[in-house]
């Protein structure tokens, strides 16, 4: 989490020195774009079928300003960190890259052929969050049961996730879906966040990467440990 939230800033920082014309390329070249993959010849951008794959990707590592940057930051700590610590290193940069991938996608099936770029990590943060949830509830877990209020994601990072059948079988998962898909809605039609004032809020690319990530968790968490192993009927 520490060094991809570095590279970010790095990233950031970078941009904050070059010229306007610059990071005009820099945002063709790895901004996620629709029309890159509208076939329209005036439409054309750089980077070639190359960058018809990378910025499925790299748009994540881009954003508008230290205030959007800072913003997605501290939720990808607060939700990243634990299913980062779940999950380890290569298995969450993988789903790191599946939750971005997912929210472009999203938002290309939203916005096809649109010429804005799309940039920053809200899909991706909004995959750690949907993956926290999957373990979060569990029996033991800082909002399970059994446990609530009692201790921190750290205790519970290896716990058994909740099977997602019976994961939407408890209230409050679907409480906390209910209410983050009804903000993303607000975004699309009357709020901006703070440090987004003047651009377009892409709520399609957060849906996708919480869905992603919500869908997909058991594809990523590694198997739980033998001592904390139970059975979870659906």
């Amino acid at each position: 989490m520490t060094g991809l939230s570095a590279v970010m800033a790095v990233i950031e920082l970078i941009r904050g020195f070059l010229s306007e014309m610059a990071d005009i390329e820099i945002l063709a070249l790895f901004a996620f774009i629709p029309a890159r993959y509208s076939g329209i010849p005036e439409f054309a951008l750089p980077g070639g079928l190359g960058a018809q794959v990378w910025t499925f990707v790299t748009y994540a590592l881009l954003h508008g300003g230290w205030m959007h940057l800072g913003m997605n930051l501290v939720w990808l700590l607060a939700f990243g960190t634990p299913v980062a610590r779940r999950f380890g290193t290569a298995r969450f940069l993988a789903f790191c890259v599946v939750t971005a991938a997912a929210g472009a996608l999203a938002h290309l099936l939203s916005y096809p052929g649109a010429m804005v770029p799309m940039i920053g990590a809200s899909a991706v943060v909004s995959g750690a969050m949907a993956a926290a949830v999957r373990f979060a509830f569990a029996p033991g877990g800082p909002l399970g049961p059994m446990n609530y209020g009692r201790s921190g994601f750290g205790r519970s990072g290896h716990l058994p996730a909740v099977p997602l059948v019976r994961a939407l079988r408890e209230p409050r998962v679907l409480v906390f879906i209910a209410v983050w898909v009804g903000l993303n809605f607000l975004f699309g039609v009357a709020v901006s966040l703070p440090g987004t004032e003047g651009a377009e809020v892409a709520w399609q690319a957060h849906l996708g990467g919480f869905f992603a990530g919500l869908l997909l968790f058991s594809l990523f968490d590694p198997p739980a440990p033998e001592a904390h192993r139970t059975a979870f009927p659906l």
